[in-house]
């Protein structure tokens, strides 16, 4: 075999198998998104987020989330949280927004963001962050998995730890529309078509018990959804008439057929929009 076939079989096993990653930096920014193929954390700049304050009607969850992650912050023990409920009513902004108000005071605390679809890849994740001195939101958005869905057993491993344990310095937050993260017609499959139909359910639902922490997130009702508008208005210094305002904003979620915090910033940002307002 000539030294050219044998380069191209070496650059070949290369590629298949390529050099662990390095440990990166962690003090280059406070937030990383995991990514696969090559695997390697890639810090976020600038988190799109916003201010904990600019989120209305989820005191309840705001402040039990915030304590939680200020005792992990510093040093103590904290919950795995799974925030679920409504379409976008704030689950993945409270996350966000709550690491972004405890920076400041905790330097130490990330967010690593980590796609449903790259759990599988999960342990070898936590071996990158399991022994830094800087301590982790792991942060998994919209979770939830089908039925011919295996990636639950990866989560597993975040929850549980397996043989090592949970690293200490890590810390998991996840959303989810599903209570119990899987469709209910799945598990009413399970129990109706298992042999044994307790344990077949089991399986799947207890993965949610594995959190801690369960946040619910409900519809808001009108008022609610008018206080988020205004917020915004006050925040950004948008000025409209009250009556006008409230006018066009219930017209605006009329044709949307729902209200949700979601819905309120869409509105919010077509209103600073017309009113000449950068939103930054």
């Amino acid at each position: 075999m000539d030294q050219i076939a044998l380069t191209r079989i070496a650059e070949a096993l290369e590629r298949m198998s390529p050099a662990p990653l390095e440990t990166p930096d962690f003090n280059a920014a406070a937030a990383f998104v995991w990514h696969v193929g090559p695997e390697r954390l890639e810090p976020v700049e600038s988190v799109n987020r916003v201010d904990l304050d600019l989120l209305v009607g989820i005191n309840r969850s705001r402040d039990t989330l915030l304590d939680n992650t200020r005792r992990f912050a510093q040093g103590f023990a904290a919950n795995n949280a799974l925030l679920w409920g409504a379409r976008g009513m704030g689950k993945s902004s409270l996350v966000k927004a709550v690491h972004g108000a405890l920076t400041d005071d905790h330097p130490q605390l990330k967010l690593v963001e980590l796609q449903r679809e790259d759990l599988p890849s999960v342990a070898r994740l936590l071996g990158h962050l399991r022994g830094s001195e800087h301590r982790f939101i792991l942060f998994c958005d919209d979770l939830s998995f089908s039925h011919d869905d295996q990636h639950y057993k990866s989560l597993k491993a975040v929850l549980d730890g397996g043989i090592e344990g949970r690293p200490e310095n890590v810390v998991f937050y996840a959303t989810s529309n599903r209570r119990h993260l899987m469709p209910r017609d799945m598990i009413e499959n399970e129990r109706s078509s298992a042999i044994n139909p307790s344990e077949a359910v089991e399986e799947k639902v207890s993965l949610s018990d594995r959190f801690g922490l369960w946040l619910g997130f409900h519809p808001c009702d009108q008022d609610e959804y008018l206080m988020m508008i205004k917020g915004y208005c006050a925040a950004y210094g948008v000025a409209v008439d009250a009556d006008e305002l409230q006018s066009e904003a219930v017209e605006w979620q009329a044709t949307r057929g729902a209200r949700s915090g979601r819905v309120a910033w869409q509105f919010f940002t077509d209103l600073a929009g017309r009113h000449g307002v950068a939103l930054r």
